[in-house]
């Protein structure tokens, strides 16, 4: 992926983020139709089917979507952005965050703050996409945009990583508070800022969606 001016999204191409993040988030708005299961931070997706009232128009939205996802990325000439030179090291860099980010985390909460705890209960395959949209797309970058200068990426990390751990305790489908949980998905949330801001949207995402299948499946 090229790599241009730093900008509110930090250095990654955005364009390019979001054609390579549009598969994984079909797969899931799909997958949620059929498997009835919304990961719990995930507002969205829930109120969209709530709103459309059946399984044929949901599916026939994302359809449409999908089918508008294709005319743009043709006009756009944005093809090759899905080629294996591309997208190879893109999940292949994002795999490896994916798999130290969990160890890294624990060793920290452990020997500085004696948070000593079991792994955390992380979502699914949309949480991934989802997640990263809103907190580093949306929070991270929208932040940067109203700061500016020298402290607006440091605020905006703090804010989205305080706000992304917060949010999974919060609501009908939130988690029981612990100490553990929220410090963990603080210093992820940070984490997953950092990926966003020096590498780009797409790496936040694989690495965020890879470490969750790592945790699904250990």
């Amino acid at each position: 992926m090229s790599e241009p001016a730093r900008g509110a999204t930090g250095r990654g191409d955005l364009a390019a983020s979001l054609v390579l993040i549009f598969p994984l988030l079909l797969a899931y708005e799909i997958g949620v139709a059929f498997a009835g299961r919304v990961n719990g931070a995930d507002v969205v997706t829930r109120a969209l089917y709530d709103l459309l009232g059946s399984r044929a128009l949901y599916l026939a939205f994302h359809a449409v979507v999908a089918l508008l996802f294709l005319v743009w990325i043709r006009r756009a000439r944005r093809w090759q952005t899905l080629s294996f030179d591309i997208a190879a090291p893109v999940v292949l860099e994002a795999a490896i965050y994916a798999l130290t980010l969990g160890a890294v985390i624990r060793l920290v909460l452990d020997r500085a703050f004696g948070l000593g705890g079991g792994a955390t209960v992380v979502g699914a395959l949309g949480a991934g996409v989802h997640e990263e949209l809103v907190f580093r797309l949306g929070l991270v970058a929208g932040i940067v945009m109203m700061v500016r200068g020298r402290l607006a990426f440091p605020i905006a990390l703090v804010v989205s990583s305080l706000a992304f751990a917060a949010a999974h305790h919060l609501g009908p489908y939130g988690e029981p508070f612990s100490a553990h949980a929220f410090a963990f998905r603080a210093l992820a949330g940070a984490a997953f800022a950092a990926i966003f801001w020096f590498r780009s949207l797409a790496h936040a995402v694989y690495a965020h969606v890879l470490y969750d299948l790592v945790v699904a499946w250990s």
